[in-house]
């Protein structure tokens, strides 16, 4: 099974070194589609009510100062259905645990599809409810697929040139999957006013993870793993 789990990675990480030349492109060149939300009065009040009620930060605009960045997929739907979801200033009904927690809907800064097309949301310094805890330092980032439809390798190397493009914009420290933010808790960064709001996550996927990190190797960014 190791064996197997590893081959597999060798085979990704050299269909992607062989299969894009454009990797390897100044990432001033990276092209990103604008395809902001609705970043309404509601979404500023609720926001600066979580950076008061969740993280402890009295604020007065919801910025965020980056200083990691956090990988997701979407487990369902596409570019247009994730859009429409993201652009409601309150979370659904059907979302009970973070509902109690805060009205504020979910979102993320960015969103990549499977073709590799990088889409932006949200501009990078305001905030975006998307990892417990780490919100108020974090820019996020989801991918479309699941664990039924694994992340692709054109996804690897979109978010590999996306967090060297914003790392050489920010202070950028981590650069972590979704499934790590639980390791923070007991560090300085960790910002949750209820030690009991925890939700176990397993995305966006070891294998991915390993892929972009490999491709942004250079840069240095640290995870908890």
């Amino acid at each position: 099974m190791k064996k197997n789990y590893v081959f597999h990675f060798a085979l990704i990480i050299l269909t992607i070194l062989i299969s894009n030349k454009n990797y390897a492109q100044n990432d001033a060149s990276l092209h990103i589609t604008q395809l902001p939300i609705n970043y309404s009065k509601e979404r500023i009040d609720l926001s600066i009510q979580y950076l008061k009620e969740r993280h402890g930060l009295i604020q007065t605009k919801p910025t965020i100062n980056p200083k990691m960045i956090v990988l997701h997929f979407t487990a369902f739907g596409n570019i247009k259905s994730i859009h429409e979801y993201f652009n409601a200033a309150t979370i659904e009904e059907n979302r009970q645990i973070n509902k109690k927690v805060s009205a504020l809907n979910v979102g993320s800064h960015y969103l990549i599809d499977r073709d590799g097309t990088i889409y932006q949301l949200i501009p990078d310094t305001l905030f975006a409810r998307h990892v417990i805890g780490l919100n108020y330092c974090a820019i996020g980032i989801e991918n479309i697929g699941s664990e039924k439809e694994p992340l692709t390798n054109e996804q690897i190397i979109s978010n590999a040139r996306l967090v060297r493009y914003l790392s050489s914009k920010y202070s950028i420290e981590y650069l972590i999957g979704h499934e790590e933010y639980i390791q923070f808790r007991n560090t300085s960064l960790w910002k949750e006013t209820d030690a009991k709001y925890i939700t176990y996550k397993n995305d966006p996927g070891k294998i991915f993870m390993q892929g972009v990190r490999l491709l942004v190797a250079d840069l240095g960014l640290k995870s908890m793993y």
